[in-house]
């Protein structure tokens, strides 16, 4: 039997053992919490690296705890050559969901919960790959090392507080993106701003906007209330602010005033277009109402930038693209505001043409029209591998060898654990064509997916690693 053939029959033999451990990973909430002392990101962060070091342990893997950043555990003793980066941390859970976001439920094709695909089923994916190579007994001088690490979601200080004291192996690759290569995450922005006045006693006017859970999460539900108008007075706002923005609103007496919720759907603010955006729509339906004072004008003003289904750019005048990485996407993520102050943020992914001379000084002009004042935010800079590089051409082999598919370069929005890491590429694990709803409610992972990024990693790791 060929090394390919015997990678196969293992990842299937170890199908149902893969799916236990996972099921143990993802029950663990691992969204960033309180900083506490040994906890650098809270107790789920840390809890799912302690979780995740039992696994590895009982499958015969020593593993070393970073200060609880990261872990990592090593396929041999040798001169480390791959490093694999992947993480166990989670955006949180939010709403909408039909299924216990962290209990895993499967059917005969698909696992759900938060982490499945992003990115606690690829990480044990990766790890499981490692085993392979070793129980087969696959012949390899060079080491294999695998990163897990538990911020990527909140900024991947995770990654730089390793690398601070540890060198960087000379190929990196992460299966936390799409297949089949991404050799371009690209740049971007956090717009970020805010505005404050002295409250005012005007009537109808907005007492306060509650919206977004995390700045690269388009929100599913959003919340504001009115004062000095009733229940009934906005039904027929609802009905046209339903009709032009897909979303769903509801109002209920509270008080002296109404709330109002707008309820649509989760993506990740990379993608904003396979969502529906609460917090734009909810702007758009206030913009529309008879509301008076400085609130309002604010909300308008922001309706005005960000309208409800832009998502490249083009009201605020930063609408840019290239041939190589596509469009500029944005998405106005956060909305916090009370009688006196608001605060928003706004996630851009920029294309390599993006600069901070036509992007970040534009958005802080715009914000300064509708009377924000731009957070000192300037521009992260993009990661490229050239389509030519070795690693990136054995990558393209390795696909088409174990899917039949073309394999093909592709550039997203979202940024992973190599965007700053010199060569490094994301391979895998979402396959194309499918939505495995990433940071949204019923998140999912295909099974056979998930078999073949075991099989196709560990190809790679004996390939890389002979």
């Amino acid at each position: 039997m060929d090394i390919k053939q015997s990678i196969i029959s293992w990842a299937q033999e170890h199908e149902r053992e893969y799916l236990e451990d996972l099921k143990e990973l993802i029950a663990i909430d691992s969204a960033r919490g309180e900083a506490k002392p040994g906890m650098p990101y809270g107790e789920g962060c840390a809890a799912v690296l302690a979780k995740a070091q039992e696994l590895l342990k009982k499958r015969g893997f020593d593993t070393i705890n970073h200060d609880n950043y990261v872990i990592t555990a090593d396929l041999n003793g040798g001169k480390t050559e791959l490093g694999v980066l992947a993480h166990l941390d989670i955006v949180p859970t939010g709403d909408g969901w039909k299924l216990p976001p962290l209990e895993m439920r499967e059917d005969e094709e698909k696992i759900y919960g938060r982490g499945t695909a992003d990115d606690k089923g690829p990480a044990l994916a990766a790890f499981y790959a490692m085993r392979a190579v070793r129980e087969l007994g696959i012949p390899v001088s060079k080491n294999c090392r695998l990163i897990l690490g538990s911020d990527e979601e909140c900024g991947s200080s995770d990654i730089h507080h390793y690398f601070e004291s540890n060198p960087v192996p000379p190929k990196t690759l992460s299966p936390d993106a799409d297949y089949p290569v991404i050799n371009i995450e690209k740049g971007g922005l956090h717009a970020d701003a805010e505005a404050v006045w002295e409250p005012e006693d005007v009537l109808p006017r907005i007492a306060w906007i509650d919206a977004g859970i995390k700045f690269n999460v388009v929100p599913a539900r959003c919340s504001a209330k009115v004062l000095g108008i009733s229940p009934a007075a906005l039904s027929g706002y609802m009905a046209s602010a339903a009709d032009k923005t897909g979303a769903k609103f509801t109002a209920e007496a509270d008080g002296e005033g109404v709330v109002i919720t707008a309820e649509g759907v989760n993506a990740h603010a990379s993608t904003p277009y396979e969502g529906i955006n609460a917090l734009t729509a909810l702007c758009a339906l206030l913009s529309a109402l008879p509301l008076k004072g400085r609130g309002v004008e604010l909300v308008r003003g922001l309706n005005h930038i960000f309208p409800h289904g832009d998502f490249y750019g083009v009201a605020a005048g930063i609408a840019q693209e290239d041939e190589v990485s596509g469009k500029l996407t944005i998405s106005l993520d956060i909305l916090k505001m009370d009688d006196h102050s608001a605060s928003v943020q706004a996630d851009c992914r920029a294309a390599l043409c993006a600069n901070d001379h036509n992007l970040t000084d534009v958005m802080r002009e715009k914000y300064a029209e509708i009377g924000f004042t731009m957070a000192d935010n300037r521009m992260y800079a993009p990661h490229y591998v050239p389509e030519d590089s070795p690693l990136v051409q054995e990558l393209l082999r390795t696909y088409e060898d174990y899917t039949g598919d073309r394999g093909r370069c592709i550039a997203i929005g979202g940024g992973t654990y190599v965007h700053t890491l010199e060569g490094g590429v994301s391979f895998g694990a979402a396959f194309p064509g499918v939505n495995n709803n990433m940071h949204a409610p019923d998140e999912f992972a295909v099974k056979q997916h998930l078999l073949l990024t075991i099989e196709m990693y560990a190809q790679i790791i004996a390939d890389l690693c002979k």
